[in-house]
């Protein structure tokens, strides 16, 4: 090999080099179960109970790259989060949150890739209204060194809502007005009783007339 065939593939060899050095390598994290409690269809305004498990496949030299983080948001309202990570069956690092957002230090998820790890999440709150047929209980998602989500690291859990709560209208009830006139004595019902007394009175007073 002459000296610049050499030269060029010493520099396409760096250059190679370089590239896998600066490209980020992203975790691989997959949902390998999900419960919730009540079972779906989720009720409007009800309590709901979530919790997802997501296995962390080596990737690289460790099983999560310690400068990222992940970030987890729900739709649910009053939202309280247990984060729990589990390495090779233990417990090992636990969170709390509350809110609709919660972050995991990547430090937290980073071991050997000889370890086997998963995350356990929990999230306990309340179904809200206004969302459509489809309620967002819990979405992860991978941030960068510099905050900016890793591609293709979105994870989105929802369920159905069985429906929005019915609003009752309140309505006034009032007497209907009567559009006919009750009859009156002086109708076609009530005159032969007028007649009637009419005669009873000329009798009487045709009697009072002759005992004079």
């Amino acid at each position: 090999m002459n000296p610049m065939m050499r030269s060029i593939a010493i520099f396409l060899c760096a250059l190679i080099i370089l590239v896998l050095q600066v490209t980020p390598v992203t975790a691989t994290y997959t949902l390998s179960a999900a419960s919730y409690s009540p079972n779906p269809p989720l009720v409007v305004g009800g309590h709901q109970h979530v919790t997802a498990t997501y296995y962390l496949g080596p990737s690289g030299a460790t099983t999560f790259i310690p400068g990222h983080q992940l970030q987890m948001q729900t739709d649910l309202v009053i939202a309280q989060w247990n984060i729990q990570v589990i390495q090779n069956g233990r417990n090992a690092a636990q969170q709390t949150a509350y809110g609709s957002v919660a972050f995991v230090n990547g430090a937290l998820l980073s071991y050997p890739s000889n370890n086997d790890v998963s995350l356990s999440v929990t999230i306990d709150g309340i179904v809200p209204q206004g969302q459509g047929d489809q309620v967002m209980l819990i979405q992860v998602k991978e941030l960068d060194n510099s905050g900016n989500v890793v591609p293709d690291s979105e994870i989105t859990v929802s369920q159905p809502v069985a429906g929005q709560p019915t609003t009752i209208p309140l309505t006034v009830l009032s007497t209907p007005v009567p559009t006919t006139i009750p009859s009156s004595p002086t109708t076609s019902e009530g005159f032969p009783v007028i007649l009637g007394i009419l005669a009873i009175s000329v009798l009487v007073i045709i009697l009072h007339s002759k005992a004079r």
